[in-house]
């Protein structure tokens, strides 16, 4: 590693880049599978597809802008078409509340403030300075969805429960995170690169999550049985109180009546 150029280190770290950012890309491909067979979004929701799109055309804008970034504009003119795709097959599956409220989220995002923006920057900002403006847009935009998960996370710590955050896609997002940090440093791209320490400290946080609540709704599984069972003997053995209790009882009243009668004799 010492040998290498910074330019050499920026490609090598920007080609692991695209490779894991492919992989996260793909990640959806079965959940849309599932709803392709089953011929229903099943409660799924589009925000994510709608904000990772928003996400890849402000980068793919800015990596335009910037020239000679090749390895920004190839992936995120990647994850353009296949969200676009997973988005249309939403489109096609979902319920017509969930079309109307996605089709809102494109019009106002990917239309409005997507092309208002391109309008302002092309009229109003010149030279390196569209540049810059561009390339802080979307490292707000990015941290903006690295925070996303925060609601996630909390999810998770309320419901002891890490369904809805899986341990692989953290990894992949974490190690994203990392490698585009790198390229970023490489590169002297701070637009690139800071925003994904954001993103790495989150994956580092979800992955820490992860592993203190993966069997912790078997602990508590375990706990409630346990708990049901001593309630079960206790009422068990209420009950068997309730019953010698009666039978003394029955007993007690038999005696006194038949004392009763022999003093009546």
């Amino acid at each position: 590693m010492a040998f290498l150029t910074h330019e050499e280190l920026s490609v090598i770290f920007g080609v692991l880049g695209n490779v894991i950012s492919f992989m996260v890309i793909l990640a959806p491909v079965p959940t849309f599978h599932k709803i392709y067979k089953k011929k229903s979004s099943e409660g799924f929701q589009s925000i994510p597809y709608v904000v990772a799109l928003t996400s890849a055309m402000l980068l793919l804008y800015y990596a335009l802008l910037k020239k000679h970034a090749f390895l920004i504009v190839g992936i995120n003119a990647f994850g353009c078409v296949l969200e676009v795709a997973y988005i249309i097959l939403y489109l096609i599956y979902a319920p017509k509340k969930e079309k109307m409220f996605t089709l809102k989220l494109i019009l106002v995002f990917n239309i409005g403030a997507f092309g208002l923006m391109i309008l302002l920057t092309m009229l109003l900002i010149k030279g390196s300075q569209r540049v810059n403006t561009v390339g802080w847009i979307c490292a707000a935009f990015s941290v903006a969805v690295f925070a996303a998960p925060l609601s996630i996370m909390m999810r998770v710590v309320r419901t002891r429960s890490v369904e809805f955050m899986p341990f692989p896609l953290s990894l992949f997002l974490t190690l994203s995170a990392t490698t585009w940090f790198l390229y970023g440093l490489f590169v002297k791209d701070f637009f690139i690169a800071l925003p994904n320490v954001l993103g790495f400290l989150f994956g580092i946080a979800q992955m820490a999550l992860y592993m203190i609540y993966k069997n912790a709704k078997k602990e508590d599984k375990g706990a409630t049985e346990i708990k049901m069972n001593k309630t079960e003997n206790f009422c068990h053995e209420n009950e068997q109180c309730k019953e010698m209790k009666s039978a003394m009882a029955h007993d007690y009243e038999v005696y006194e009546h038949n004392d009763s009668n022999e003093n009546n004799v």
